[in-house]
């Protein structure tokens, strides 16, 4: 069912792709200065650089737990300038920074504070939408989302070059005050008061309960789990295969965002194909298509160092397009039979499928050395598992 709000389509899924491009920024902008940023924290490795980009994940997961059930209750605006004044306080724990643990806490409790922007975005589209209409709504906010990804290291490397590292935490400090106010000017309150649900203890336990009895939220949660570990394994890894083991530290911004813009073409196809195949099928393929490459890649270059970087970016960019059809599917898919408790539903899904990723992310991101093989062995395992779920999917009665 679909809703009337106070802006205008195009407005609206502007302004959810904003709140939502905010996690971009913080993560991708930082891409660049990974290795200058360990140097003036002092960290031990190049791997350990990998965790300012893998701990944030940490706080996406679990703020949700506290935002999702305020929001059901109190509704989904107040708890959004909660989100963002955590996320700025923790940017100045970041930019005061002096050793990797110090970093590590800013940057959880960034992931803290932009999982409320982040959750009630996908809250208050699901207020509005449902079925298929929610993810062709949710495909159109990711491709104005992937604008940010196309842009934030070029910006990063700009800050870095001009000024210093903690000039690009000034960057998104601004940017998230700006995306505030227009949030606080133009987005009416979707949660009407009738359907708040009562804050107590036993939210999150009831919400619990209730949301394990929908194996399809479930089942396409756990696929969302493994399809963002393997990407998060790219994005806290690509840095370091593309700047140490191909040495195209100058150029690293624009591979980082070609490759986003064939994520970005998946999901601008996506939006269009998603009411004419269904969200079911198109995940199918993407899925088989993901694995597909992974495998391919493997095959051709287990025993051998890196191929040349024309080959990998087409392996990478054949990879990411799969990606592009799986984002916002999985979790419209995930959220449709849990519209009456979507701000707990996004919650905990955001929370399981984060507690899968950010382990799977730090565990083959550690073997991401000399080669990026360890990439697209991850790439490979984490689809196979999510084939196995997909099959299981298909044969309960739910699978319609």
């Amino acid at each position: 069912m679909q809703k009337k709000h106070s802006t205008s389509q195009f407005e609206f899924v502007a302004l959810m792709a904003f709140l939502m491009s905010v996690v971009a920024l913080a993560i991708d902008a930082l891409l660049p200065a990974l290795d200058i940023i360990g140097n003036s924290i002092s960290t031990q490795s190049a791997v350990d650089n990998q965790l300012l980009i893998t701990m944030i994940f940490v706080g996406l997961g679990f703020g949700p737990l506290l935002f999702g059930p305020i929001s059901d209750s109190l509704g989904r605006k107040p708890v959004v300038f909660m989100g963002f004044a955590i996320f700025i306080i923790a940017s100045f724990i970041c930019v005061y920074s002096e050793n990797l643990t110090v970093m590590i806490i800013g940057r959880i409790l960034q992931g803290v504070g932009l999982s409320a922007p982040r959750t009630i975005s996908v809250a208050i589209i699901r207020d509005l939408y449902s079925g298929d209409k929610m993810a062709k709504i949710m495909s159109f906010v990711v491709v104005i989302f992937l604008l940010v990804p196309i842009i934030a290291p070029a910006l990063g490397k700009f800050m870095l070059d001009h000024y210093n590292w903690q000039a690009i935490f000034y960057i998104q400090i601004v940017f998230s005050l700006l995306i505030a106010f227009w949030f606080w000017k133009r987005q009416r309150e979707t949660l009407i008061p009738e359907k708040r649900i009562k804050l107590d203890t036993s939210l999150f336990v009831n919400g619990y309960k209730e949301l394990i009895r929908y194996k399809q939220t479930m089942g396409y949660t756990f696929i969302s789990g493994f399809v963002t570990g393997s990407f998060m394994v790219y994005l806290s890894s690509s840095q370091q295969v593309f700047q140490e083991q191909y040495g195209l530290k100058e150029a690293f911004p624009y591979i980082f965002a070609g490759l986003a813009v064939a994520t970005g073409t998946a999901i601008f196809l996506n939006g269009m194909f998603v009411l004419r195949f269904g969200m079911r099928k198109l995940i199918t393929w993407a899925l088989f298509g993901f694995f597909g490459v992974s495998i391919l890649y493997v095959f051709f270059f287990y025993s051998s160092n890196n191929p040349s970087i024309e080959i990998i970016l087409v392996f990478f960019a054949m990879q990411f397009f799969f990606l592009g059809f799986l984002f916002g599917n999985l979790r419209a898919i995930a959220m449709q039979p849990v519209g009456h408790i979507a701000g707990i539903a996004a919650a905990i899904t955001g929370l399981i499928s984060t507690l899968m990723a950010v382990p799977i992310s730090v565990f083959i991101g550690r073997y991401v050395l000399d080669t990026a093989l360890p990439l697209f062995i991850g790439f490979s395992i984490c689809s196979f598992f999510s084939i196995l779920i997909l099959i299981y999917l298909k044969r309960g009665p739910f699978y319609k």
